[in-house]
């Protein structure tokens, strides 16, 4: 996995509460193999296109100041719904890899740090101010700095949340195996001191 530490980038706003996972990528398109060209072409797909396949053209994605955005920023419960992982790899597979919100739903973050995807909370408050920045309606870039845990949109600096063991995943590329190599000499001593005081676990030869 990529590390992640800071991200300058075009922001697309999505001023939308409680998007969910079949949103987010619809079921009739997980027929497919994401090894067949990724799921991003279906990200969000019944927002982006009409019944025809044609863009509306009211939707952000389709603007031409958000386009190539890799950084998403929405209202609060993004991702809520049904536990599907392919939500977060149509995120990733479009490009995305931070999602700003003001709360996830719990497995859609969870899946979100196994795929590099930042899921970074700040307030219902400064979700507004972002969605409402000049710079991020400009199409220009913001900075999310995840070592120091702040958004900058131009003159605004807004702080988010993310548990202290996702951080840490997402600054060094960890996944779940790196992560538990992380805790080795911890791990060792346990193990050496759990023998020692249980010689019996240790099978005779």
């Amino acid at each position: 996995m990529i590390p992640f530490i800071t991200l300058e980038a075009r922001a697309c706003p999505l001023p939308m509460a409680n998007i969910d996972t079949d949103q987010v990528i619809p079921a009739r398109f997980m027929k497919r193999p994401r090894s067949e060209g990724g799921y991003g072409p279906y990200l969000l797909h019944d927002f982006r296109f009409d019944t025809n396949g044609v863009q509306k053209p009211g939707f952000a994605m389709n603007d031409p100041r958000y386009q190539a955005a890799e950084i998403f920023i929405a209202r609060r419960n993004f991702g809520c719904g049904s536990s599907r992982e392919p939500a977060v790899y149509a995120l990733v597979d479009y490009g995305v890899r931070c999602v700003i919100a003001p709360s996830f739903g719990d497995i859609f973050a969870s899946n979100a740090i196994r795929n590099g995807l930042v899921p970074a909370a700040v307030s219902d408050e400064d979700a507004e101010l972002l969605l409402q920045s000049g710079s991020v309606l400009a199409g220009q870039p913001i900075r999310v700095d995840l070592a120091d845990q702040k958004i900058y949109a131009g003159n605004l600096v807004v702080d988010f949340v993310i548990p202290a063991q996702w951080k840490a995943r997402l600054l060094n590329g960890w996944d779940d195996i790196d992560m538990t190599r992380s805790y080795a000499d911890r791990i060792e001593t346990f193990a050496t001191g759990y023998q020692r005081e249980n010689p019996w676990v240790v099978p005779r030869r």
